[in-house]
């Protein structure tokens, strides 16, 4: 497995200061963040260290980018884009859907194999509903990752955390169940998962079955973890706001078992990338405290990953 960092941590910063520091820190590869310029609408959405758009204009930019990486000895090994694709706002989704296609065509002109994303989902209708929606919405995106030879990693977040984002969350690509359904309305095979244990803790999920069970479906990982709050989850219940009963966390300050998520990563042949991700507020605040986080998170998972 080859230890990886998802930058959107590093908003604010240029796309040569975050592969310096990458390079720094000894991580191997990194899953760039590529939304559009302009204000972001939550956190950790709407950095960009790459633009889509202008790789696909400018011939000289998208060789720089390949050129700094390289001469650091740093491999970007996905394009990171995580909207609500399926946003019910026609407008809104539209734009969402053509940056996303924008960065696969990016990924294909740069020689990097994988964009990682939501599938999306319209909040307050059915999982039944936006299935239909998912297939109308998908086919055509998923017919040029084909075309371009591109893989499309879906992250098991289900992008709900207050009440924003009630009932039904902004990612219907949450559970085994779920997954089962979306790839038999799209079965296409370079539709796959950008696997995160994290959301797996609060949702009382078995991770490792889940694993097993979808294990040619695993296309990307992310290391992050969540810190059960069980005294609220005891007061509050499991249909709580998620971030009522749970913290966010670097890798081992949670409570996902990394020993056996690495374990059944590797007794399923997974040998990708595991990108750190991280999204602790107990790191925020300063350049010093992000990558503190990193280094703290790397030199824990490091004696997992060889």
């Amino acid at each position: 497995m080859k230890m990886g960092f998802i930058t959107s941590l590093f908003d604010g910063w240029t796309y040569e200061e975050m592969i310096d520091e990458v390079a720094r820190l000894g991580i191997e590869c990194v899953e760039v963040a590529a939304w559009p310029k302009g204000k972001a609408e939550r956190k950790y959405g709407g950095v960009t260290h790459i633009e889509a758009e202008r790789v696909l204009e400018d011939d000289a930019y998208a060789q720089q980018l390949l050129d700094y990486a390289a001469k650091k000895n740093v491999r970007i090994c996905a394009i990171a884009y995580y909207p609500n694709n399926l946003d019910p706002d026609l407008e809104r989704r539209r734009t969402f859907n053509d940056h996303l296609v924008a960065c696969i065509h990016a990924a294909a002109k740069l020689g990097v194999p994988k964009v990682t994303t939501f599938i999306g989902r319209v909040t307050n209708k059915t999982f039944e509903e936006n299935l239909e929606i998912a297939r109308e919405v998908w086919t055509p995106i998923l017919k040029v990752a084909e075309d371009e030879g591109i893989l499309v990693c879906i992250e098991n977040c289900p992008m709900l955390f207050d009440a924003s984002n009630w009932p039904g969350g902004q990612n219907i690509m949450t559970t085994p169940a779920n997954w089962e359904r979306v790839f038999e309305v799209l079965p296409s095979k370079n539709l796959g998962l950008a696997l995160d244990p994290s959301h797996f803790v609060w949702q009382m999920i078995d991770c490792s079955a889940a694993i097993r069970e979808f294990a040619n479906k695993i296309f990307h990982v992310h290391f992050k973890d969540i810190k059960l709050k069980r005294e609220e989850l005891a007061r509050r219940g499991v249909m709580a706001y998620p971030l009522d009963i749970m913290d966010p966390k670097v890798p081992g300050y949670g409570d996902v078992d990394w020993a056996e998520f690495v374990s059944q990563l590797s007794m399923v042949g997974y040998d990708g990338d595991c990108c750190l991700e991280i999204e602790d507020r107990f790191f925020e605040g300063s350049r010093e405290r992000l990558v503190q986080s990193v280094e703290l998170a790397k030199r824990y998972m490091d004696q997992f990953v060889i």
